[in-house]
């Protein structure tokens, strides 16, 4: 599996200015809003949305058609709308959410920017970067202007924008944003506030991804002590921070301790949110991970046939997270030899994706070069090479001024074993001197994936008959190892 799908695992919107669930004095409208954040909080989405629907309702017959809480209601719809995948309606109503704001409030309100960062949200769940970005923007500008740049609503701000570059790979422009939202929670809010591990735990997962892994666990395990000591050892944001110290082991692989992490963590949230909740969907994800890394492919395969169960009887049979769920079972299957089961979840996760999200989305390319991977072992490499091709070609196109993204350097690295193993030797050895061009550049020195990409150069020396070229990439290998 692939950092991309590890970082859908974790779910990685932590610290997004999400919608609020604001009440009314009314006691009937209350009582449903009140009601379908409970069913929200369960992860029941769609009884939230026909109490929701029920309230804006009440609001339109009650209250006129400029009033609040109609802003209110179509807001939270638009939330639900958004976890349920449904991006279209999310973002129609999300929209009329932040007109209705402006029309009340004028443009430079908190309220709008709360409504400019909930409809940046839904594009950059769909991976419309390049649309999210300028709203997060506004929304920034406004919090800045109404209340200066020392303010938690700037600094929730500074990180969404933040978490935007992140998921980009644009890596040196997310880290002061993180660094900066958590010296002003610091200040503001004092050092054992659960904001501020919420900033910790971003700019771990951000050492993490570059390989920065005593940074990145320094500040997960202090995450985890200030939500411990705020909020107890059985919160759900517990298990987040549980999450994402497991995923720090995994990479380093370490994965009996991220298997004990992760398995903490799905047990809280059974506890707290019951065993069909998404997040323990989640969690069963990243059990899946961990065992299929560990050849253990049994309790791989039946931990991702419950998250996938989970899913869709939560979020229907074509949510863009079932989708997640059939690509890894695929790759359980793909380890497995299960050919033909495999072939199938992959079919069936590309049509979610593409129709959910879009033929040129990075999830697609993820599935496409799963699908590659499948045919390349079954050693129908004319099959596997157009799907790379694909993959490759949406990654460049959405990431064109900046090419760290992960799914980069596995499309390329795909392309170069199909090559090496046609005796396409030239093509291969100038697509891994560029995905080792790449790690390098933002990986730290002797992480495992530069070693293994080393490794990979090595074996395509030794084949294309090029000895000296080959002792030397041995001798930077064991320099790492020692």
């Amino acid at each position: 599996m692939h950092r991309a799908i590890i970082k859908i695992i974790l779910g990685f919107f932590l610290g997004i200015t999400i919608v609020s669930f604001l009440y009314a004095q009314q006691d009937d409208w209350k009582e449903l809003i009140t009601q379908a954040v409970s069913l929200y909080q369960e992860g029941k989405y769609q009884e939230a949305i026909e109490l929701t629907k029920d309230a804006l309702k009440l609001a339109e017959e009650r209250f006129g058609p400029e009033d609040l809480r109609i802003a209110i209601c179509l807001s939270n719809l638009g939330e639900l709308y958004r976890l349920q995948g449904k991006f279209k309606q999310a973002e129609m109503v999300s929209k009329q959410a932040l007109e209705l704001k402006q029309r009340i409030f004028g443009y430079y309100h908190p309220e709008v920017a709360v409504s400019l960062n909930n409809l940046a949200l839904i594009y950059f769940s769909q991976a419309r970067y390049a649309e999210a970005e300028p709203l997060y923007k506004e929304a920034l500008s406004i919090d800045e202007k109404v209340f200066g740049r020392k303010h938690p609503d700037v600094a929730c701000d500074l990180n969404n924008l933040g978490l935007l570059y992140f998921i980009q790979a644009r890596y040196a422009e997310a880290e002061p944003l993180y660094k900066e939202a958590l010296a002003i929670r610091w200040k503001l809010l004092g050092s054992d506030h659960p904001d501020v591990a919420g900033s910790l735990n971003n700019l771990g997962e951000l050492y993490y991804v570059q390989g920065r892994y005593s940074e990145a666990e320094l500040f997960c395990k202090q995450a985890y002590s200030i939500i411990e000591k705020a909020l107890g050892k059985d919160h759900p944001d517990i298990a987040t921070s549980l999450s994402n110290l497991a995923m720090i082991y995994f990479y380093q692989g370490r994965y009996k301790e991220a298997e004990e992490l992760f398995q903490k963590a799905k047990d809280i949230d059974e506890k707290n949110l019951g065993e069909s909740h998404p997040d323990v969907a989640s969690d069963l994800n990243n059990l899946a991970l961990v065992h299929l890394f560990q050849n253990k492919y049994l309790e791989a395969e039946a931990s991702c046939r419950e998250s996938l169960k989970i899913r869709e009887g939560v979020l229907g049979l074509e949510h863009p997270l079932v989708a997640e769920s059939l690509n890894n079972l695929g790759q359980i299957y793909t380890a497995e030899e299960k050919f033909s089961e495999a072939e199938l979840c992959f079919m069936r996760a590309l049509k979610i994706r593409e129709t959910a999200l879009g033929a040129n989305h990075p999830l697609v390319a993820q599935t496409l070069n799963s699908l590659g991977r499948l045919y390349y072992a079954k050693g129908k490499l004319s099959d596997a090479e157009p799907l790379y091709k694909r993959a490759l070609a949406i990654i460049i196109w959405k990431n064109s001024l900046n090419f760290q993204h992960p799914e980069f350097a596995n499309s390329l690295s795909n392309l170069a074993l199909l090559y090496c193993s046609q005796s396409r030797y030239k093509q291969a050895e100038e697509l891994y001197k560029e995905i080792l061009a790449l790690k390098e550049g933002y990986l730290s020195e002797g992480h495992p994936e530069v070693v293994k990409f080393l490794e990979e150069m090595h074996s395509l020396y030794q084949k294309a008959g090029k000895h000296a070229e080959a002792k030397k990439i041995l001798e930077k290998i064991r320099q790492f190892s020692n």
